[in-house]
């Protein structure tokens, strides 16, 4: 099966990513089948975030698949020495939150979408707060994104995944990174998820946050699946989630 082309700073980042994969953890990266094949268009995946070693792992068990992730991060990121222009050059996208520019990051996602891109979002917008590892209460800016194909009658997959092992090797609130002994590291993905009822409803509030519930749920219980534990009736709430 061929590759979707990356060109040179995706090559770049591989490099880099790869060893450090491997460095981490046993990588255990399961329904990379859930994708798209090369050509076959594009995908929303929509994961949980309890590490900073997170993105490195959606990456890898995308790349894995011979697709390339488009990540839509902290517009903050771009104003890195030279890590800017990394993500610059793979094609990520910046997230502006709380500025006029809000709505341009999801049309930039959106875009990708229609052009048969990868796009990976993270949608409770940074590494859960909760003391066991759940999902937080999840920003809406994905239920937009995964109702603007149906808007456009595109058939979109919109994809839960999960990690869970990340947060052992590197636990940014405590300050801890442990990458011995080695850990089982796993990225998980579930069925994509059937928005079909959704279509042709008016996008407003309560129907944005109908549908951000409805993908973390689905986040949520696969987690559950991973961890082999039940999952807590209620998300994790922090101020600003919205």
């Amino acid at each position: 099966m061929r590759r979707e082309k990356g060109g040179l700073w995706v090559a770049v980042c591989a490099a880099f990513f790869y060893p450090i994969g491997f460095l981490t953890g046993r990588q255990r990266y399961e329904g990379r089948d859930r994708l798209p094949a090369p050509g076959g268009g594009g995908a929303l995946v929509v994961a949980n975030h309890i590490s900073y070693l997170d993105p490195v792992h959606t990456a890898l068990w995308v790349h894995t698949a011979r697709r390339m992730p488009r990540f839509l991060a902290k517009a903050s990121l771009w104003k890195i020495p030279v890590f800017g222009k990394v993500l610059v050059a793979s094609g990520q996208i910046p997230v502006y939150r709380e500025s006029a520019d809000a709505q341009n990051s999801l049309r930039d996602g959106e875009r990708a979408l229609a052009e048969g891109k990868i796009v990976v979002i993270y949608p409770e917008g940074t590494i859960t707060r909760d003391p066991d590892g759940w999902p937080m209460l999840a920003r809406t800016g994905v239920a937009r994104l995964a109702l603007s194909s149906l808007a456009l009658d595109r058939d979109v997959p919109v994809i839960p995944v999960v990690h869970w092992g990340t947060r052992e090797v590197y636990d940014h609130y405590r300050k801890r990174f442990r990458p011995l002994p080695r850990r089982d590291i796993v990225v998980r993905a579930g069925d994509p998820v059937d928005l079909s009822e959704y279509r042709g409803r008016p996008l407003d509030a309560a129907l944005l946050r109908e549908v951000t519930d409805l993908l973390m749920v689905r986040v949520r219980d696969l987690l559950a699946e991973v961890r082999g534990e039940p999952a807590p009736a209620d998300f994790f709430r922090r101020g600003g989630a919205a």
